[in-house]
Formats: C-alpha cells, sequence, structure tokens
C-alpha cells in the first residue's frame, strides 16, 4: 500500500514484527531463544495495539473534513492491518507448537490439564490452595478489565459466564512440576484445573483465556507537522486520553454465544475482537525457566568486554582529554558509562554535571551516582523526559527524587521531547573549566545496554563540547536558538544538514565523481527526506541502508513505473540484540563524514525532538566505526532485503563469500583488539 509514492509506515511496520518471528521460527536459533522472540513479538504487537491501532481507531472517528486532511483511509488502513496480523497471528501459534514440542526432546516439557500426571494434579491442587487461591479474584457480573491482565472467562450451563482475574502480580507464569526432566505449565491452567474452588456452586462447562488492551494517550503531534490540525482533532475527539478498550484477544475455540456477550458487555466492535490461542500474555515467555543442564539450548554466554583504555585508566577524565574514546554496547561493558558519572560525582575539581535521562532503569548505578553527587555539592541539572511513553511515571518519579535532593531537574516541554543521550562534566583544571561530554545512540540504562546495540563517544574536543554546551542552555531554556559548528541538532540544524549532505552528493554524481550515502537507522519514515535520497539514486549516488523497523522507502523494483534507478540497497537485521544504533556516513568528495546520535529520519526526530549527533572526528575511531558498520552492512546470515513484497528474505550469500554475522563478527573484532592492546 503506498500514499505520496511512499509505503505506509504502519502496514510496513508489521513486516518488521514478522522478522522478529522469523527469528522464532528459525532453525539456527537456539530453542529456548526461540520463547524470547516469540515474547518480543506478542509484546511489540501489544504496544502496537496501544499505539498504532488506537491511534488509527479513534483517526476513523473524525469528522470527513479532518480525515482529508490526514490525506489517508484510516478504517480501510485498519482493515488491512488486522488481516495482516490474523494471518501472524496463525504462524505465532504454529511456531509455539512447534517450539514446544521441539522442546520435549530434550526433556523440557509444558503440561496442560489434558497431560497432568496424578502425581502433577495433586501437587497443583495443593500448591492452589495454599498459594494462588487467595490472589484469584472472580467476577460473576459486569467489571471493567484491566488493561494488559489475564482472564478466564468461564462459561455454566445457562449461558452465562463469570470471570476469574489470574493473578499475574502475585505470581510466576509459569510453575515447576513434579516429574522427570524438566515439567512446567502456566499458572492459567493451575487455575483451570482448579476452577470449582472458585466457583463451588455453578456448573462449569469451559475455560477460555481473554485480554483487552486498552488505548495509550495519543501523540498525534510525532506524526504530523501541522500543529494547528493536531489541536483541532484532539479537541473533536471525545476520548484522547489511556483507556479506551482497543482490542479484546480472545481464545478462538470460544462459543459464538459467548463471544457476542462479552462484545456487548465491554461495549466492543468486531474491529475490536481478536481470535488468539489458548494462552495470552505470550511476552511473558521472557521468564520462562531455563533449567540447569539446558545451556545447550541457549545463545553462548558472550561476556561484555572490557574498552581497552577506559576500563583500565586511572584517570577517566586524562584519557578522554588526550583522545576521543568511543564505546560500543552491548559488545563492551556499560560500566565505562558509570564509571564516568561516578568518578565524576567524586572527583573534587568536578564542579557540575549536566545530562539528559530519557529512560532511566528503576534502580541504577547511574542514580547512585547523581545523589553521590548532590552529596558532594555537584551542580547537577538533569532533563527529564516526561513522556517518554510507558515510562512516565518511573522519570517522574526518579526527577523528583532528584530535585528534593538538590538537583535542578527540568522536565520536558509539551511538543518537544527530549530524546538526546547527552551528559557534561565541567572540571577545574588549571585555572579552567575544562569539559568532558558523552553522546550515544542508546539511553543511560545498564539494563538496556545489555540487549541493545549502541555506540557512545566520549570526547573533550572543544568545538565539540562548546556546541554541547549551547544545546544545554537550550535545555535550560537560557537562550532559544544555538549557535553551532559541529554537532547536529534537531529542531535546529538536523533537517538542514542532512539534506545539504544528500544534495551534495548528487552534485559529485552529476559531475561524474564517486558519490555515496551509507547510513543505519531505526526507521525511515520522513517524505523530505526518502524523496532527497530518491533524487540521489535517480542522479547515481550509491545508497546502501540498513533499516531495522518500518521503512517507507520504495525501491526502484518496488515501482519501476517511477523510472527510478536500482543504485540503492536496503537490508535490515534481526538478531540476538536489538539494532539501536544511528550512523550517517557520507563519501564527501573523498573526505568522508559520519555521524553517530540520537535521530533516526523520522520527522519527530528531526522537527520535534531534541536530539543530538556527532561528527565522528578521530581517524582512529573513525575507522574502528567504519569497520562495525561495514560488518553489518555485509551481514549474510541474518540480514534480510526490504522491498514491496515484504517477503522479507535473507541476503544469503555466494560459495567464495565469507560467513558475517555482524553481532558476532563485531564481537570478536572488538576482543580481538582488546587482546592485542594488552
Amino acid at each position: 500500500m503506498k500514499k505520496d509514492n511512499l509505503k505506509h509506515r504502519d502496514i510496513n511496520w508489521l513486516y518488521f514484527n514478522e522478522r522478529v518471528l522469523l527469528e522464532a521460527k528459525s532453525i539456527d536459533t537456539p530453542l529456548l531463544e526461540r520463547l524470547k522472540f516469540l515474547a518480543i513479538f506478542s509484546s511489540n504487537l501489544d504496544e502496537y495495539f496501544k499505539v498504532r491501532v488506537s491511534q488509527l481507531r479513534q483517526i476513523k472517528h473524525l469528522d470527513k473534513k479532518f480525515r482529508k486532511k490526514l490525506m489517508f483511509k484510516a478504517n480501510t488502513t485498519l482493515q488491512h492491518i488486522l488481516k495482516i496480523i490474523n494471518e501472524q497471528q496463525v504462524e505465532f501459534g504454529n511456531i509455539i507448537k512447534t517450539t514446544l514440542s521441539e522442546l520435549e526432546n530434550h526433556d523440557i516439557y509444558v503440561r496442560n490439564t489434558s497431560n497432568f500426571t496424578s502425581e502433577q494434579i495433586r501437587f497443583l491442587k495443593r500448591l492452589f490452595d495454599e498459594n494462588i487461591k487467595e490472589f484469584c479474584d472472580v467476577h460473576k457480573e459486569y467489571l471493567e478489565l484491566t488493561d494488559g491482565a489475564l482472564y478466564l472467562a468461564v462459561t455454566h450451563t445457562d449461558q452465562e459466564y463469570s470471570i476469574v482475574e489470574i493473578p499475574i502480580k502475585n505470581q510466576q507464569r509459569f510453575i515447576s512440576l513434579p516429574g522427570e526432566g524438566h515439567q512446567f505449565c502456566f499458572l492459567d491452567d493451575a487455575i483451570r484445573l482448579n476452577i470449582q474452588k472458585l466457583l463451588p456452586n455453578k456448573e462449569i462447562v469451559a475455560c477460555y483465556s481473554i485480554k483487552l488492551s486498552r488505548d495509550a494517550e495519543l501523540y498525534l503531534e510525532d506524526d504530523y507537522s501541522d500543529i494547528e490540525l493536531v489541536e483541532k482533532i484532539y479537541n473533536s475527539l471525545d476520548k484522547r486520553l489511556s483507556g479506551q478498550a482497543t482490542r479484546l484477544l480472545y481464545d478462538e475455540t470460544m462459543p459464538s454465544w459467548l463471544i457476542e456477550s462479552l462484545k456487548a458487555d465491554f461495549k466492543l466492535g468486531s474491529v475490536d475482537l481478536s481470535p488468539g490461542g489458548t494462552y495470552h500474555n505470550l511476552s511473558d515467555f521472557f521468564s520462562f525457566p531455563l533449567p540447569k543442564g539446558t545451556e545447550y539450548l541457549q545463545y553462548q554466554e558472550k561476556p561484555a568486554l572490557a574498552h581497552k583504555e577506559l576500563s583500565y585508566t586511572d584517570n577517566i577524565f586524562e584519557s578522554i582529554y588526550i583522545k576521543d574514546q568511543l564505546v560500543h554496547f552491548p559488545y563492551q561493558d556499560f560500566k565505562v558509562v558509570e564509571d564516568f558519572l561516578t568518578k565524576a560525582a567524586t572527583d573534587p575539581q568536578v564542579s557540575a554535571i549536566k545530562m539528559t535521562i530519557y529512560r532511566i532503569a528503576k534502580s541504577s548505578s547511574l542514580a547512585d551516582a547523581i545523589l553521590t553527587a548532590l552529596n558532594n555539592n555537584k551542580e547537577v541539572t538533569l532533563f527529564v523526559e516526561a513522556q517518554a511513553r510507558f515510562d512516565e511515571a518511573n522519570n517522574i518519579k526518579w526527577g523528583r527524587i532528584f530535585e528534593e535532593k538538590g538537583a535542578k531537574v527540568i522536565f520536558s516541554i509539551p511538543q518537544v521531547k527530549v530524546h538526546s543521550k547527552i551528559a557534561m562534566v565541567y572540571r577545574n583544571e588549571d585555572d579552567k573549566v575544562k569539559r568532558y561530554a558523552y553522546i550515544g545512540t542508546g539511553n543511560f540504562n545498564a539494563k538496556t545496554s545489555k540487549i541493545y546495540c549502541d555506540h557512545g563517544l566520549f570526547t573533550a574536543n572543544k568545538k565539540i563540547t562548546k556546541d554541547l554546551g549551547q544545546v544545554f542552555q537550550v535545555l535550560e531554556r537560557k537562550i532559544i536558538v544555538p549557535k553551532l559548528k559541529r554537532l547536529l541538532v534537531s529542531p535546529f540544524t538536523t533537517r538542514i544538514t542532512f539534506l545539504n549532505l544528500i544534495q551534495n552528493e548528487i552534485n559529485a554524481a552529476l559531475e561524474g565523481k564517486k558519490a555515496a550515502i551509507t547510513a543505519k537507522m531505526n526507521s525511515l519514515e520522513d517524505s523530505d527526506m526518502i524523496r532527497a535520497l530518491y533524487r540521489a539514486v535517480n542522479a547515481g549516488v550509491e545508497v546502501r541502508l540498513i533499516v531495522r523497523g518500518f521503512c517507507c522507502y520504495l525501491t526502484a523494483n518496488d515501482d519501476p513505473s517511477e523510472g527510478m534507478k536500482d543504485n540503492v540497497f536496503i537490508t535490515s537485521i534481526v538478531d540476538r540484540y536489538l539494532e539501536h544504533g544511528r550512523i550517517y556516513l557520507f563519501e564527501n568528495g573523498g573526505d568522508e563524514l559520519m555521524y553517530i546520535g540520537s535521530a533516526d529520519w523520522m520527522t519527530r526526530n528531526l522537527d520535534r525532538r531534541i536530539e543530538v549527533l556527532t561528527p565522528i572526528l578521530d581517524p582512529d575511531i573513525f575507522k574502528e566505526l567504519k569497520h562495525i558498520f561495514s560488518l553489518q552492512l555485509n551481514d549474510n546470515q541474518k540480514a534480510r532485503i526490504l522491498d514491496l513484497e515484504n517477503s522479507n528474505r535473507k541476503v544469503g550469500k555466494t560459495s567464495d563469500e565469507p560467513i558475517i554475522r555482524s553481532q558476532y563478527a563485531i564481537y570478536d573484532y572488538l576482543k580481538k583488539k582488546l587482546d592485542e592492546n594488552r
């Protein structure tokens, strides 16, 4: 489906989630790791319904004049989306069955009420009475289902039903059972087995799983540049905050009378009903027990590497001052970032620390470092994003804690998110204040650093730190527009600089010179950037992209009627870790330019968020990052081609090419460099 010669972002996103599902299906993925990909698929889809489907559902209720201005048919799009999702759900169920069946070949069993042994039944009845029953809420009349909670709809002989909540907040989803090998069951089945104890006066026919998803708050300004139109849309909607039911996931074996009853009782339309399997909330596969002796069914452990310089230095500031330092997660230990801030918190020469917080962990060494700095009377200024979807409450909680301890905390303003990952330390040295900066592609979060592929630059380069000082002044609302020479900062200079760099490549190509644009990002959506790439491709610029998520670019083969050339190749990598880094490389007449930072080529990242990208100026780390980038570009094991057919076919390799699984190759490359440095 195309609009204005672009792929539709919400439809294309579903094929990113399909790439996740393909990893769950792949025989190359260790069996127990397949469960994690199933969990990611399930979790992604839940968020998709809360956010993207929620938006489409509400837009379709707008007056026709507003829908025309948005230039797409929400209802048609929604129907198309639900068709794809239903097809993927069938495949999802088949993969679960296959995976659980294969696990049995390794003495790992997931039992259910149809095949419990007599010993397991006795065990579960006792466990239910002693540990589970007290947490099970029974509702015999209409209730307001909690978003994301799990329930059993229990049918009775008189075509009535009761609702029983599965207490996943109080209990583990998987129960270890007695028996040979490794035997487990879902908490759901322990309750099914004992359901009569919860409804002693009812004649029970069957139990069916249900789960209701509710709308997350709309952020239309993330997608539409016409703020006046966005405000009119908000004002025209009766309900734009979270809470409206958006999807009832139900067991597809459920009788039609029960479906109709649920639909009426919870005021749902047919479009809100989504058939599924016996179990929901399969994101809980993240917590599936990993029995001892089954390590061969998991990824081989790859412990985070030390950084060749920062992990061994006695003076982290001196190391950064002498030479820029680049770190790569999860391949290298996030502790180097924590050490940078911890050292700053205790160093008597440090006078101030400034940083942005987009998603902070519930507890972390980083938070401890900030509190230590405050205890040591450092001036601490924090910029906390209060609109980081699903992390708002935790961010605000920490912001208030830091504020109470003496930090200057500035929460983001409406319609402008602080998405940059930046920190600066001010240190008194030789009667001068020297600045030490960190600019990254990922959040200051030790937990996610273990699974997100990101890069971070430590630098004391005066041109960069001066620019970053300007960014912090904007965040402190001391100035409105920063004066920048090196950094790209949204919403001020990022878009225009990238467009100019693309045009430079076009000019070079037209002059018969070598011209190339190579970029990696999470998503490609902005129409101006895509059209600039179209012009570049048609001018003869070699364009090579890695886009992890949705990609609205139409390749030459997608639409030959446009007469576009085919000197563009776009792939996506889904593997053990989540690709999250943003890298932009331009041939620039032989004097290559490379940037890393927090911004994708999405309208919101270019125009409505505070984003920071830094050039890579040090020739050694430029070479290092370019090599890492080249490994990703040449991945022939986990890279899949993005095309109009959404085939998600693998790149594959020719017989004479070496095998390159980029995530493993990067780890080996950094390990070799570390070993050589010792």
